[in-house]
């Protein structure tokens, strides 16, 4: 990922007339059918390359009611042994279900490893002439860092340039909300994003910015509470040609 640095004053200049169509990928299947905005695409885009990309834990996906309780089990035993470390009593009031809640908790915020990109798009893939770049910011995000299990939050701004295929704009929010629920870190969530769209649409270009605040610089270490980390990632056109590039930049920082 490169780092997002805040754009010129002067307005953007015009995108980059370089529309040149890659060669098409092999095994893409599409189907379509016809609706009052266009078409609905499938474009199956090689599920193998969104499963790939999707990047599923194998322990969360297809699991048995017995192998879930098996492991909510182990994960309580495990979070009460944490309690005890600490010096706690796990079998005072306040805290003797806190283990269920903490499991409970976890699985909640890593469940984007048991989602799949070709599930999440769900055929939301619309033709549309529309060759113009469209932006989705603000989108808030929530995730957790690998490195101490702590929080990170903050905001993530799409953009892309269509190649007369669009996707449902809550689709972006989804895509950013399936790879934030696992055990990050900001600058393999930038990218991540950035490739699922590439995959999925094909279009001219993506940018990606992703602006954080982690609980681990602010509730220890360092512990600096107004900084920031901002991260972009950017492909096709957004990182070949300079004033597409500002453009994004200054949509994304318009206040």
């Amino acid at each position: 990922s490169q780092p997002a640095s805040q754009p010129a004053s002067q307005p953007p200049a015009a995108m980059s007339e370089d529309r040149a169509a890659p060669p098409r990928v092999e095994g893409v299947e599409t189907k379509t059918r016809s609706t009052s905005c266009g078409s609905l695409t499938s474009a199956s885009a090689s599920r193998e390359r969104l499963e790939a990309l999707s990047e599923r834990l194998p322990a969360r996906v297809g699991t048995s009611e017995q192998e879930e309780a098996e492991r909510e089990k182990k994960m309580v035993d495990a979070v009460q042994t944490l309690l005890e470390c600490i010096g706690e009593d796990p079998n005072r009031e306040g805290l003797r279900r806190t283990p269920l809640r903490m499991a409970k908790a976890l699985m909640f915020f890593t469940q984007g490893y048991a989602k799949s990109l070709d599930d999440v798009v769900n055929e939301a893939i619309f033709d549309e002439k529309h060759n113009e770049m469209v932006i989705v910011k603000d989108i808030e995000l929530f995730s957790m860092c690998e490195h101490h299990l702590v929080p990170f939050y903050g905001k993530v701004h799409i953009g892309y340039i269509p190649r007369e295929k669009v996707l449902g704009l809550s689709k972006l929010g989804r895509i950013a909300e399936m790879f934030s629920r696992r055990l990050q870190v900001q600058e393999r969530l930038t990218t991540q994003i950035a490739e699922a769209i590439m995959e999925i649409l094909n279009p001219r270009g993506v940018g990606v910015v992703i602006e954080a605040t982690h609980m681990c610089m602010v509730m220890r270490g360092v512990q600096k509470p107004q900084a920031k980390t901002t991260t972009s990632s950017v492909r096709g056109v957004f990182q070949s040609d300079p004033r597409t590039r500002q453009e994004f930049f200054s949509h994304v920082y318009r206040t």
